[in-house]
């Protein structure tokens, strides 16, 4: 067991640096949620839980930095995926501790800080990764890991960019290999579709339609 991990000592970074491929390359974390932009929805969704936060994008950094925090671009060109994210929180980390979520899933938990960090401490390790209920067609379930939503060590930068400099691309590849805990969100009264996200206009829509309203 490690020492707690306070809020303080994490520092959030919003994964907006994708190319929205199935959205037809549009820049999703600039994509309207409930009025707000994607990327700002999940800032202020998890600025409550972090000491800090900032933005990873790739394009529009004078949009993003209206928001008001750091916008970090990838170091490595041709948008090589979130790990790219991942290397430049931690390049640019001011903490002990770095959490990535994405923008395209805007229903994430107000707790999900909390209990990774709590899990990383109890369990000695330097990597915590979300897992949520995933239905099949037959309507059976099981615990899917959530790998974008991450908390990492911030010394494991250098670990990284040795990872991603032999071709490595694929989070749970890289997490594989690393001090790891999979944190289940699965409690009673976790929201299903917590960490669904939005490929698709559709699927935000109807992520939107699903999103709790104030009566």
């Amino acid at each position: 067991m490690s020492a707690p991990i306070c809020t303080q000592d994490i520092t959030g970074l919003v994964l907006a640096g994708g190319r929205g491929t199935r959205m037809g390359g549009i820049d999703k974390g600039l994509e309207p949620f409930d009025g707000v932009p994607l990327a700002l929805h999940a800032l202020r969704r998890l600025a409550p839980q972090v000491g800090t936060v900032a933005i990873n994008a790739n394009r529009h950094r004078a949009d993003y930095e209206s928001f008001g925090v750091p916008v970090w671009p990838d170091a490595i060109a041709d948008h090589p995926g979130p790990l790219a994210g991942f290397l430049v929180g931690l390049q640019h980390c001011p903490t002990d501790w770095l959490l990535t979520v994405p923008c395209d899933s805007p229903l994430f938990p107000y707790d999900l800080a909390a209990r990774l960090a709590e899990a990383a401490a109890s369990h000695g390790a330097d990597v915590a990764v979300a897992s949520a209920p995933e239905f099949d067609a037959d309507g059976a379930s099981a615990l899917r890991p959530q790998p974008v939503f991450c908390l990492l060590r911030a010394t494991l930068q250098h670990d990284l960019q040795r990872f991603m400099q032999s071709g490595g691309r694929k989070v749970g590849a890289w997490t594989s290999q690393q001090r790891c805990v999979v944190v289940p969100f699965d409690r009673e009264g976790d929201a299903p579709d917590a960490f669904c996200n939005a490929n698709t206009h559709a699927e935000l829509l109807a992520l939107q339609a699903s999103a709790p309203h104030p009566p």
